[in-house]
């Protein structure tokens, strides 16, 4: 007799990111010397997790009656308003948010998908994409589509962008689009100003067809070397031709992963529609997972809201990026005069390596002690957790298995 419902009897139990880590880290604990590219977490070089130490000591300081209590459904106003301004600034678009918290980046990609697709509609994004986008629509009864992320010349192929976008919008009268820039994962590239012009000129250009909602996924854009500002100044022009989200997360920016603190932002100028935007935000959080970390968001609000802390937090910051600046440094260096294939990386979490044995290559680096993640046409490597000593090998393994 089954009892599990058919569609999801032949789901895998795991994650295959967090399979492949737990072997690697199996291996490595059996005395293998072993690279593990795969989980994006910030590894120093000893192995050890890279922490902000002065967020550390703001959730240590959270009143546990707070960590223990309930916040809002749709997170506390404090936390809301702090990212708010932690992602905008200034800007006159900060009043015209409606705004949720989420459990990380991920909560908030998922309330995109919910709120801004019908069921059995379909998401847009790019043909290299992190692999739960699709997970996450599957889950919510939605569809994934893509179109080709590079052109022949390397750069973001906007062609292929509009393409895609105008036959979502005649097919199905509607698109929600995700977009993952700066440090994009898993290829860590980067949009410059004039791949975002064309970006918002392909929007507005579409927007008469149907409603368009591009969802901005800046979960890594504080390891960039790219200021939001280059995205932000064009995207948010599209306002209100297109809605414009943002899938905010602490899990990267704060080196906090565990603590599951994020938050969807909803840009929209009409008063009404934005009303209506928060109200199915907050229903859905309550139909989900109705209440967010409240002791996260109390430790988060705090460094956001406390010009000394939130000082101190970026000079941390600061240090665990030249970290992870000089490893990618290293990379670059090494990496063309092996032969490998790559969009252009000048800083995140990761790379992809293109190559048509993915698969194949990925088998053979496993047997050389080394761990990356394979898809189709490319590796993702993280090189957020290699060791800059580690990087000549890294990079020679590769070149090796993919030649």
């Amino acid at each position: 007799m089954a009892f599990l419902i058919k569609s999801h009897e032949a789901r895998p139990a795991d994650d295959p990111i967090f399979a492949l880590n737990s072997e690697a880290r199996a291996r490595a604990k059996a005395g293998e010397s072993v690279i593990n590219a795969t989980v994006g977490s910030l590894l120093e070089d000893d192995g050890s997790l890279a922490m902000l130490p002065t967020v550390v000591e703001a959730a240590r300081a959270t009143p546990p009656a707070v960590g223990a209590g309930y916040a809002p459904i749709a997170g506390p106003p404090t936390f809301l308003q702090a990212v708010t301004r932690d992602l905008l600034g200034d800007r006159k678009e900060a009043s015209w948010v409606a705004s949720v918290a989420t459990p990380g980046g991920s909560g908030a990609l998922r309330h995109a998908i919910g709120n801004f697709l019908e069921p059995k509609q379909t998401l847009l994004t790019t043909s290299f994409y992190w692999g739960p986008y699709k997970t996450l629509a599957d889950e919510n009864d939605r569809g994934i589509a893509t179109f080709r992320m590079f052109d022949e010349r390397g750069r973001f192929d906007s062609k292929a962008m509009r393409a895609a976008l105008e036959k979502q919008l005649h097919s199905e009268r509607r698109a929600l689009m995700f977009l993952n820039s700066p440090c994009h994962n898993p290829t860590g590239y980067s949009l410059d100003s004039s791949e975002w012009r064309e970006v918002r000129e392909t929007i507005e250009d579409l927007s008469n067809i149907g409603p368009i909602s591009v969802c901005l996924d800046v979960a890594y854009a504080r390891f960039g070397a790219q200021p939001l500002s280059v995205m932000l100044d064009e995207m948010l022009a599209l306002v209100p031709k297109a809605l414009v989200l943002f899938a905010w997360s602490a899990s990267k920016s704060f080196l906090q992963y565990g603590m599951r603190v994020g938050a969807l932002l909803a840009v929209s100028s009409d008063d009404d529609e934005r009303r209506r935007i928060q109200s199915a935000l907050t229903y859905s959080c309550r139909g989900t997972w109705s209440n967010a970390n409240s002791g996260g968001m109390d430790a988060i609000t705090r460094v956001l809201n406390d010009p000394a802390l939130h000082a101190k937090v970026d000079e941390e910051r600061a240090v665990s990026t030249a970290l992870l600046a000089r490893r990618v440094s290293r990379w670059n260096e090494l990496a063309p005069a092996r032969g490998l294939k790559y969009p252009r990386y000048d800083g995140g979490f990761f790379v992809t390596v293109f190559t048509e044995d993915a698969f194949g290559a990925a088998e053979r680096l496993k047997a050389a002690g080394v761990f990356v993640v394979p898809q189709a046409g490319a590796l993702r490597v993280a090189v957020c957790s290699v060791a800059e000593r580690d990087v000549p090998r890294l990079v020679d393994e590769i070149a090796k298995a993919i030649g």
